[in-house]
């Protein structure tokens, strides 16, 4: 969970999700659908099905992996969290690199290479390998991390308050706020898309997701591509209504929504109607996106997988005393 999300964030996520999946084995028995919405509002929802993975894997073995090296070959385990957990949970002098340990190794040894690159990936994990702490391996990782994480910050490092600023070379050089060198990330393409909020009695019109999707195993309003950037709202309701196998009542535009991904910036008019007739269960045999639609009572919104996306859509298309 701690991948690309705040400690912050990261705490009552991970507090429900033991207290109700508490064993590898309990975990490895649950639903993926159940998995996925504990996971609602994390994102970067791979990581959930993975660790899902992982947990079957897991089950099926005499042991839980107690080295780097096992720990690598579970579907789900990098290096980075294969030496996480060899260092902390089983003392394995086993080295691991992070975006916290990069920017002190960066800083530290004035890597002047890009430490996304091969080569700098490579010089990084080389540093880690040959100062890995022998003795409590695990204290020394955590140590790293958290010096990254509060210390040698990303920008304004706390310099005068660091251990080991006496051997920092980038400090030396007067380079401390240029490091790391990193490539600067390609600006987001813009997708243009429809979605359809369908309403009948309480329920709304939800989507899953095709597992190997963006958002997979997800549930979210219908949504298509833009045909042309002036695409009418009837034609694209229409094509909504056919995706879905559904009967519309008269279209209202709600308000548009922005979502920002990595490398995509979504911008998606929000079309809200009344069902007259429900959806088809053979409409999705030809949807590349979904594996299914269901009307999913409004109250019962929080025990499905849900990405904040949705959320955003859902929220412009019901009135306000529709969802919290």
């Amino acid at each position: 969970m701690l991948q690309q999300t705040r400690v912050e964030t990261v705490i009552p996520y991970y507090e429900r999700f033991l207290a109700r999946w508490p064993t590898v084995s309990a975990l490895a028995e649950a639903p993926i659908d159940d998995v996925l919405a504990s996971w609602s509002g994390l994102g970067y929802y791979r990581r959930a099905r993975m660790l899902h993975a992982a947990a079957q894997s897991i089950a099926n073995e005499p042991a839980f992996p107690r080295d780097a090296e096992s720990l690598a070959r579970v579907k789900g385990i990098g290096r980075y969290t294969a030496g996480a957990v060899a260092s902390i949970a089983y003392g394995e002098a086993a080295p691991l690199v992070d975006g916290n340990v990069a920017r002190v190794f960066a800083r530290l040894f004035a890597i002047e290479e890009d430490v996304r690159s091969t080569k700098g990936i490579a010089r990084l994990w080389s540093l880690a390998e040959a100062l890995v702490a022998e003795r409590d391996p695990g204290a020394w990782n955590q140590a790293l991390m958290e010096l990254g994480a509060t210390v040698c910050v990303p920008r304004d490092p706390r310099c005068l308050l660091c251990p080991v600023q006496a051997l920092c070379r980038a400090r030396a050089e007067g380079k401390e706020r240029e490091l790391p060198r990193v490539k600067a990330k390609a600006k987001p393409r813009e997708q243009r898309r429809w979605a359809l909020v369908a309403t009948k009695g309480g329920a709304v019109l939800l989507g899953q997701r095709r597992a190997d999707v963006r958002f997979g195993g997800l549930w979210e309003p219908p949504t298509i591509d833009a045909l042309e950037t002036d695409e009418p709202d009837a034609v694209a309701a229409a094509r909504l209504a056919s995706l879905v196998g559904v009967k519309l009542g008269p279209l209202k535009r709600a308000p548009d929504v922005t979502h920002v991904l990595s490398h995509r910036r979504l911008e998606i008019a929000v079309l809200r109607a009344e069902i007259a007739r429900a959806p088809s269960a053979d409409a999705v045999k030809g949807s590349l996106e979904y594996t299914h639609f269901a009307l999913v009572d409004v109250a019962q919104l929080h025990d499905r997988g849900v990405a904040t996306l949705a959320r955003k859509l859902l929220a412009a298309g019901l009135r306000d005393n529709e969802i919290d």
